[in-house]
């Protein structure tokens, strides 16, 4: 990754210090940084960059569902490497070329509906990265999390082909809900924390490779 220089900001009378605050990390952060250049709409883009140098989750001409897409750099990644992809946001994204866009909510079981139709098949790969709105308070935000990652990891059992994998990215303390919903549905599961990820984040991602449409014993890795 280059080198960055520093920028630091006066605070403008009419915007927040926490505002200001955040801009600044974001001038001075060399992911956001090496993302523009690259020509990535977000610095989350070097997190799946560094799972798939580990662990081949993105795979040339193999179809892939991205969840929470939005603004669109694992959709970005992901087609720039040959995949066939299908993303879905709540939020409205700018086309990406090779992707297939829907938008609607991913928990609104009309909107799993609509997103299986449009895949027609199975997938080797489902990408999440949904964050809920968060509160601040940690029992409703892991509460949220954990909804979340049940409703991905049970329509990931509907559409992942034999052998497919599953990345969602979850907040800490969600963990061991999740990876049990997951448990006999995967021959493997990893948490993992991305070296881009952010000193302050709670963020954690876990890995679940080896679909298996029945029961099969499962290794647990750690990071």
């Amino acid at each position: 990754m280059q080198r960055t220089e520093k920028t630091k900001l006066r605070r403008a009378k009419k915007r927040k210090s926490s505002s200001t605050r955040w801009l600044q990390r974001q001038l001075n952060d060399p992911y956001v940084q090496e993302a523009r250049r690259a020509g990535y709409r977000a610095r989350s883009v070097f997190k799946l960059e560094e799972i798939d140098a580990r662990f081949d989750v993105v795979r040339k001409g193999r179809p892939l569902v991205d969840l929470g897409a939005a603004p669109g750099s694992w959709s970005q990644y992901a087609a720039k490497k040959g995949a066939r992809v299908v993303a879905l946001d709540l939020l409205p994204m700018e086309p990406i070329e090779g992707v297939e866009i829907l938008e609607g909510d991913f928990l609104e079981p009309a909107t799993q509906d609509a997103l299986l139709a449009r895949l027609g098949g199975k997938v080797a790969t489902v990408l999440s990265d949904i964050a809920p709105d968060a509160t601040g308070r940690r029992l409703v935000d892991r509460l949220r999390a954990e909804a979340v990652g049940e409703a991905v990891v049970g329509f990931a059992c509907i559409v992942l082909e034999e052998d497919g994998q599953l990345l969602i990215k979850l907040v800490k303390g969600a963990e061991t809900a999740v990876m049990d919903i997951a448990r006999p549905h995967f021959a493997r599961l990893r948490l993992l924390r991305p070296k881009a990820t952010r000193s302050d984040s709670s963020e954690t991602y876990l890995l679940a490779s080896g679909f298996r449409p029945a029961s099969a014993t499962v290794t647990e890795t750690p990071d």
